[in-house]
């Protein structure tokens, strides 16, 4: 582990959801970029249809991760986990909870809910109440996510969508000197229009931030969750990026 007061170059991913062919990509832009750590803000598993092989990669490569909601659903499976996911949602679990070992099951159970480590907070859905996976659908409740931590920046995932918001209103760019949300999309299911993946990268000597679309084989990992017998709208909304 690194000085968590040194300067570093970051990577962090989020929302893979057992999409094992976008994490792969995600980590060759990763190492082509040389980075000293990478944070993951969870939903690792959930939708796609390769939990295994991405809960493994995540705990190979990663500094730190975070629990997501549908880690806390595949680690549990149960009634108060899951009852708000759609009925496709619902069969992932279900899907994925039966191909983890009780280590794998073990390993999402215990993911803290939120990190601090240079400079940044990392959590899956927002650091105002971590637990209740927050959606950031109004500007006063997102604005609201800055009395939530202390760091300058936090990073968050949850919603698929990449965005910066910073405490300033009318900032644009992050730049030292002020506080931002920033919200790094997903690796394995974004929800933009854009069905690459995405992956954040943050220079906390510099303070920049950039986001990276990596293209991945969509078809491939959409055969594979219609052959894994999972619902056909799953592997339609990747190739869509909806």
């Amino acid at each position: 582990m690194l000085n968590p007061t040194a300067y570093v170059k970051l990577a962090i991913i989020s929302d893979i959801h057992s999409n094992y062919e976008a994490l792969r990509v995600a980590f060759a832009a990763i190492d082509a970029a040389r980075v000293d750590e990478v944070y993951c803000l969870g939903d690792i598993v959930g939708y796609g249809s390769d939990a295994v092989e991405c809960v493994e990669l995540v705990r190979a490569r990663c500094a730190g991760v975070v629990q997501g909601n549908h880690d806390v659903a595949v680690a549990y499976e149960e009634p108060e986990t899951s009852s708000w996911f759609p009925r496709a949602a619902k069969k992932a679990v279900r899907h994925n909870r039966q191909q983890l070992s009780a280590e794998h099951l073990d390993y999402l159970a215990t993911l803290p809910l939120v990190l601090e480590a240079h400079g940044c907070t990392f959590v899956h859905a927002a650091p105002e109440r971590p637990e209740m996976w927050l959606r950031l659908e109004s500007f006063m409740v997102a604005r609201n996510q800055f009395n939530h931590f202390t760091t300058p920046v936090c990073f968050i995932g949850h919603s698929h969508v990449p965005a910066v918001m910073g405490e300033r209103i009318g900032t644009t760019r992050v730049e030292r000197g002020n506080r931002y949300l920033i919200n790094v999309g997903s690796v394995g299911q974004p929800r933009d229009n854009d069905p690459r993946a995405c992956v954040g990268f943050f220079d906390t000597e510099t303070f920049e931030y950039r986001l990276v679309r990596v293209k991945y084989d969509v078809q491939r990992t959409a055969g594979k969750i219609l052959a894994s017998g999972l619902p056909r709208q799953l592997a339609k909304r990747l190739v869509a990026g909806t």
